[in-house]
């Protein structure tokens, strides 16, 4: 499973610091999580990071 980036996304870039294996990048619109390498935080965090710290609950479940 992976997590991603809706198009409520304001382009803060919060999220994109704290993923631990480097999935998330800014897009043309708005960041994107590449679902090949997001592994929802498994092993690093008790719950996807990114989700944590998104301030406009724009990251969902892929």
């Amino acid at each position: 499973m992976a997590m991603k980036i809706t198009d409520d996304c304001t382009s803060c870039g919060a999220c994109e610091p704290e993923c631990p294996v480097e999935a998330i990048t800014e897009g043309d619109e708005f960041y994107v999580i590449d679902p090949n390498t997001c592994v929802e935080c498994v092993g690093h965090h008790d719950s996807p990071a990114c989700v944590d710290v998104c301030p406009v609950d724009a990251i969902v479940k892929a």
